[in-house]
């Protein structure tokens, strides 16, 4: 019979000690405690139940990340199997771990800015003005016609080349 899974939210309640066996492989324990909380529809407030305490261990690659990233108070999410209830403590070897985002913002390796963006920002050369062309109107704003067309225009539009029958069936629109 394989342990039962549990998933847990709570804070942690201690250091977070390291240690390696004697071949390198990283494990570590460290305290949780979970408060739950309970609506109470005769007042209209939540209260706080029974804490419950936790002692978790975890091993290789999720050891090591949660010596370097939890301290105590740090509000967690906790994913692992219930090895046993000793000391009025229930332990859990862990399977997973994440940080609570309930009241605080966290920062992912990828999710952070490079070294570059910190870099002081050198605004853009101011744009110099450039001379009117003759076939530009001085009033060229957006939505007025480009300097090509006024010239097409005032040159009375050059007849299109005489066209195919291939040519006109492609310039349909419908059927």
């Amino acid at each position: 019979m394989f342990p039962p899974i549990t998933h847990v939210s709570g804070t942690i309640a201690s250091d977070v000690e390291i240690r390696f066996t004697e071949d390198g492989l990283a494990v570590c324990r460290f305290r949780l405690t979970e408060v739950p909380r309970k609506w109470d529809p005769t007042t209209q407030k939540w209260w706080d139940g029974t804490p419950i305490p936790y002692v978790c261990t975890a091993w290789g690659g999720i050891a090591r990340n949660a010596t370097e990233s939890l301290v105590n108070g740090t509000a967690v999410l906790v994913r692992g199997r219930i090895t046993e209830i000793k000391d009025n403590a229930i332990r859990l070897s862990v399977d997973d771990l994440g940080l609570s985002l309930r009241e605080h913002i966290a920062y992912t390796d990828a999710g952070l800015p490079r070294p570059r963006a910190a870099a002081p920002v050198t605004p853009p050369p101011a744009p110099q003005p450039t001379e009117q062309t003759a076939s530009e109107p001085a009033t060229r704003r957006p939505g007025n016609p480009p300097g090509w067309w006024d010239e097409r225009r005032s040159s009375g539009w050059p007849e299109p080349s005489a066209s195919t029958a291939a040519d006109a069936s492609s310039l349909r629109v419908g059927s």
